[in-house]
């Protein structure tokens, strides 16, 4: 199981040279983000994708439940009230709560694309002002190893809290 850390680092050289010490202390690039505010030149650091900076993940998950109560509620009424001369089952409820909820994580999904990740409002004011945000998934057996060797060698990477988990794919 893995948990996400914040830092603020003050600038993108500071962030290259955490990058480097994350490598060393063999975490992978796959699980080393970094968010800056819009115009900033990450180079070689890797970058947040769309599903760290928006609330897609979320969106999605509410697309799926919503949709799929819908579509059920509806099967129900089609199997209360059918249309004359149709016998219906249960099936009727079943096919539409899964076209609910396709529907529903479509329609969601792209409302939530636009929408910002709501874990990374705090951090808004100080990323505007030109502070970098590392997020690094890590192990829960080293985050106070990751953590300390941070606050060794990088005093002015603040930590900024930590996720109690993280999303399986992104």
């Amino acid at each position: 199981m893995r948990r996400r850390l914040y830092f603020l680092l003050p600038d993108v050289k500071s962030a290259r040279q955490v990058f480097k010490k994350l490598l060393l202390a063999r975490i992978e690039d796959r699980h080393i983000f970094f968010l800056a505010k819009e115009g900033v030149e990450l180079s070689d650091l890797p970058e947040a994708t769309m599903l760290q900076k928006s609330d897609e993940i979320h969106g999605l998950g509410v697309g799926l439940v919503v949709g799929g109560a819908t579509g059920a509620l509806a099967g129900v009424v089609a199997m209360m009230f059918p249309p004359s001369g149709l016998v219906m089952g249960l099936g009727v409820i079943l096919a539409m709560s899964l076209i609910g909820a396709i529907v529903g994580v479509w329609a969601s999904g792209m409302i939530a694309s636009d929408v910002p990740n709501t874990r990374l409002e705090k951090f808004s004011k100080e990323i505007e002002s030109g502070k970098i945000l590392l997020m690094v998934d890590i192990h829960k057996h080293q985050i106070e190893e990751i953590t300390g060797m941070l606050r060794e060698q990088h005093p002015d990477a603040a930590p900024r809290g930590r996720d109690p988990t993280i999303p399986a794919f992104p």
